[in-house]
């Protein structure tokens, strides 16, 4: 008998909601982390253990120390949050793991001891979109939510506006066309010499400075198109400090800060308002680690509110990297049937497509 005909007797009892126990393993960046929920939307544990401190060292993540640590923590994380929950594996009834996009070593680290686990305890397994994931981090929030809706989902490397046709279903109406948001924040942050990750320092930063004092925009951005450009704002950044350093001028970085952070969430803002308005969506959700920057989260509920759309965005511990929302997604794929075999291979750059 094959893994695959051992774990159909736990894949039977998952499906008929006799045991809806489902362990998510994420491994994508910078982040160990591992959850147990039930239902799908119940999270009864979260474990994390972030890599900031080593990679600040370094302004930015080193996939190699990377793809280490997770080696070094991914068993501890495991452990930490089954017993946190109070089962054991053997009471889970199913495996869900980030297979893509992200960092090749460090998705193999995760989908490799995933499978290693799911074989040991025959039950099924499924791989997940990372960016598919942090769509389902509102569902943690929002019992009530249900597709369809329009998602932005603004991450250090991915920035898109989704349409959520289905739990299992997107399709993809806009995205940026150079740099991510939160990798314009990372790139704006070193040149103003903050530490890494740039997003919460800027933010820090920009409480004390002028939201005015600068205007920073990339031209495309005032088109009609759904796609957006932040390659431009973050070079109109950087030749501002280079200009005013040659010239021997000194800056407030403070106003320089908080100008960035408005032009970056008012054109996210904007962009995906805009969006849902032509998708006639009464929805419009936010996702990823952006999520967390008080100004975007305030500027879209304004704007929502101004057009009688309905804001969701993810409590905060939802926001970075987790793995209760890889846990959560997983759950809907395989109530739709998606199982996953030991043969799944992670993939570095894979969209977001139906069933993934």
């Amino acid at each position: 008998m094959n893994w695959s005909e051992r774990c159909e007797p736990a894949l039977k009892r998952f499906m008929s909601g006799e045991n809806e126990l489902i362990l998510g393993i994420e491994s994508s960046c910078d982040e160990t982390a591992a959850a147990v929920l039930s239902g799908g939307r119940k999270v009864l544990s979260m474990a994390v253990h972030t890599q900031i401190p080593v990679h600040r060292l370094y302004g930015g993540v080193v996939p190699e120390i990377a793809s280490r640590s997770h080696t070094e923590r991914i068993g501890a994380v495991v452990d930490e949050a089954l017993k946190s929950a109070g089962v054991g594996l053997n009471d889970i009834g199913a495996i869900a793991v980030t297979c893509t996009p992200g960092l090749i070593g460090a998705l193999l680290v995760g989908v490799s001891y995933a499978k290693g686990l799911a074989y040991a305890a025959n039950i099924p397994l499924v791989g997940v979109n990372h960016i598919a994931g942090h769509i389902a981090a509102n569902y943690l929030t929002y019992p009530d939510l249900e597709p369809p809706f329009v998602c932005l989902v603004a991450s250090g490397g991915h920035s898109h506006i989704v349409r959520v046709v289905d739990y299992n279903r997107f399709e993809l109406i806009g995205r940026t066309r150079d740099d991510a948001a939160g990798e314009a924040f990372d790139k704006a942050a070193r040149a103003l010499g903050l530490l890494y990750p740039g997003g919460p320092e800027i933010e820090k930063l920009a409480k004390c400075g002028n939201p005015n004092a600068f205007r920073f925009h990339a031209p495309f951005n005032e088109g009609e198109s759904n796609d957006f450009s932040f390659s431009g704002i973050k070079t109109a950044v950087v030749n501002l400090l280079h200009n005013a350093e040659q010239k021997g001028e000194v800056l407030n970085k403070a106003d320089v800060a908080a100008s960035f952070q408005r032009a970056v969430a008012d054109t996210l803002t904007m962009k995906s308002v805009r969006a849902a308005l032509r998708e006639k969506s009464s929805v419009l959700a936010l996702a990823g680690g952006v999520s967390a920057n008080s100004v975007l989260r305030t500027r879209l509920q304004t704007e929502c509110d101004r057009n009688g759309i309905r804001f969701c965005r993810p409590d905060m511990r939802f926001c970075t990297d987790n793995a209760a929302m890889i846990a959560c997604q997983g759950y809907y794929m395989l109530r739709s049937g998606e199982v996953s075999g030991l043969d799944l291979n992670p993939s570095a750059a894979e969209f977001l497509s139906e069933g993934r």
